[in-house]
């Protein structure tokens, strides 16, 4: 017997004399490293091991090693995800279902996944930890390609497809494919090749996919008009779909997920829903090491909390890569639909990528909002009951009939555009010690009115805004206004290379306000931004709109000359609607003209 395999027992048994359970899962017949399906031997130990597990913490250990999952015996499961595509069912290569004082320790090991999985559920659980594992797919979803050479006269573009991407070319068109899916990229985004940032000015591109000829093995020549694109450049190939994340989470409670590393998922990397109290300690959404030959990472949100409640702390991670924010917390607007009685509405999710799921329960306190203007009406009442409309319960449904304690204002009804708040599920935010770069669109996104700490970051060409304090009830319909933010001891770098939505400064607090002229309350409040360095080749740093009570103060503002200044604001503060501001005791290194750098719209 092998002295680690000798080890692992003793550690094992001296576990089991202690209070609780232990698992080796290598007594379930899961080896490492030998290429073969784990799918079918994880589900049936997991289900084995809810069974058998009592109130007593159980541990559960996994051999270190690299383990793949097929979706050929895996775990079939209808869920429905907060932003994402609802098509069902999903494969799940690890199902966590059900339990309570759970540790799971991969130990390091490597789970790989192959086709169109879910690799990780953790639903119905409490006080559970997830630690010490990665995620990745061996044949991602998203393409990558080398440009070789760029004709700019003659519009075209020969590039190299990198060696682990399956593809055919089929009718002239570029196919990306993999077990069970394939598609024709749409569209992409372009990395320079020697620092692995998004290329300046290129924000989302076409991508040359169609009228494609392969002239050599791996090497395409396709028409493609773009002189960006310099021999060099990394471009990653999409398709439209999110349709699972790369860890799912749901009406869970004092969740730790510890060293835990995602590499590629096709949705988000980590979407939690409906949960409580949520640790994510070096939680990361990043490349497998320095020399990775890949370039991103998800295909949408590194980690997002959608109608979380209690207190969400993610500190010590590593984001990049990725396509969307590092953070996104929200809650999830319903439309009033129906007035059915002065204490009855029918509320809707309106986005087709969220509903499904549970949006409240009897005893939440909810508000009522105008989404011209943005504007609270009446006051905050409570839900004495609430019940699906369209489905026999919340799984899949989309309509709720909801009674409410008090009678709702008489404005409220089908005959305006009205959102229904839930305030009970929304959580305090800490966001910490975190490295975002290199990433799409923006760095990170809070919408809760609940305390939020945004504190000793470093956010290093996150290509949009840095940080975004949001607010919807007309698109994805994400709540809501925020009410105590405190951003401090940050590094900004190199910010708004390119333009995204939501993009118009480093920080930028841009709720969706349709009617802002009609507008007569204000949105957000309580926000201070104070003790940050911005080093930064343009010029905004700070847009609000819609705003009462901002502090800007003792942040220092370095001004370089990495990039050529582009952006439509050129002033460094840009305020709409903005009352009760303070800018002060900042250190400006090129100086500060309050006439010129500051804009302020009523």
């Amino acid at each position: 017997m092998k002295l680690n395999s000798i080890v692992m027992l003793l550690f094992v048994a001296l576990l089991m004399a202690c209070k609780g359970s232990a698992y080796d899962l290598s007594s379930y017949g899961l080896k490492p490293d030998t290429g073969e399906n784990a799918s079918p031997l994880m589900a049936k130990a997991l289900q084995q091991i809810v069974a058998e597990s009592n109130s007593d913490t159980v541990r559960i250990f996994l051999p270190k090693g690299r383990y793949d999952f097929y979706p050929t015996g895996s775990s079939e499961r209808e869920y429905f995800i907060s932003n994402h595509d609802q098509d069902n069912p999903k494969q799940v290569g690890l199902a966590f279902e059900n339990m309570k004082n759970v540790v799971f320790d991969g130990q390091g090991s490597e789970l790989v996944f192959h086709g169109r999985m879910l690799p990780v559920s953790l639903v119905g659980s409490d006080n559970c930890t997830l630690k010490n594992f990665s995620i990745d797919f061996a044949n991602p979803h998203i393409s990558q390609v080398k440009v070789l050479e760029n004709d700019t006269l003659g519009g075209m573009i020969t590039y190299e497809v990198a060696p682990w991407v399956e593809y055919e070319i089929r009718d002239s068109n570029f196919v990306a494919k993999g077990e069970g899916w394939e598609h024709v990229p749409a569209w992409g985004i372009a990395f320079e090749g020697d620092t692995k940032r998004l290329v300046y000015t290129t924000s989302d591109i076409s991508v040359g996919s169609k009228q494609v000829a392969e002239i050599a093995p791996r090497k395409i020549c396709a028409p493609w008009k773009n002189k960006k694109l310099i021999p060099g450049t990394v471009v990653v190939f999409r398709g439209y779909g999110r349709p699972t994340p790369g860890i799912f989470m749901y009406h869970d409670t004092n969740t730790t997920l510890e060293n835990i590393q995602v590499h590629y998922a096709e949705g988000m990397g980590l979407l939690a829903q409906m949960s409580e109290n949520i640790t994510l300690d070096k939680f990361s959404v990043c490349l497998r090491s320095e020399d990775d030959p890949r370039y991103f990472t998800t295909q949408a949100d590194a980690t997002h909390f959608s109608g979380c409640k209690g207190l969400i702390r993610s500190f010590g991670g590593l984001y990049e890569g990725m396509m969307d924010d590092a953070i996104n917390v929200h809650g999830t607007y319903l439309k009033v639909q129906k007035r059915i009685d002065d204490k009855t509405l029918v509320g809707e999710y309106m986005h087709g990528q969220s509903y499904g799921f549970e949006w409240g329960r009897p005893g939440d306190t909810v508000q009522f909002i105008d989404s011209k203007t943005m504007e609270i009406l009446g006051k905050q009442n409570k839900v004495t009951a609430i019940e699906a409309v369209d489905k026999p319960d919340d799984h899949g449904a989309k309509q709720f009939r909801i009674t409410f304690d008090k009678p709702v204002d008489p404005a409220i009804s089908e005959a305006g555009t009205y959102g229904i708040e839930n305030l009970e599920w929304t959580p305090e935010v800490y966001f910490a010690d975190n490295v975002i770069r290199n990433n799409r669109a923006r760095g990170s996104l809070f919408s809760t009115p609940k305390k939020t700490v945004v504190e000793n970051n470093i956010f290093d060409h996150t290509s949009g805004t840095a940080i975004l304090l949001c607010g919807d009830c007309n698109g994805w319909f994400e709540t809501g206004a925020c009410h105590d933010v405190l951003i401090r001891n940050n590094k900004f770098i190199n910010a708004l290379t390119n333009q995204f939505q939501f993009t118009n400064a480093v920080i930028s607090i841009y709720p969706e306000i349709p009617d802002l002229k009609g507008q007569k309350k204000y949105f957000h409040s309580g926000i201070v931004i104070e003790d940050n360095e911005f080093e930064t080749f343009d010029m905004p740093i700070l847009y609000a709109k819609s705003v009462d009570g901002l502090v800007f103060r003792n942040n220092v503002i370095k001004q370089n000359h990495d990039y050529p200044a582009f952006h439509w604001n050129n002033h460094r503060f840009f305020f709409q609607r903005v009352v009760n501001a303070e800018i002060k005791d900042n250190r400006f290194e090129e100086g500060f003209d309050r006439e010129k750098d500051i804009r302020e719209e009523y």
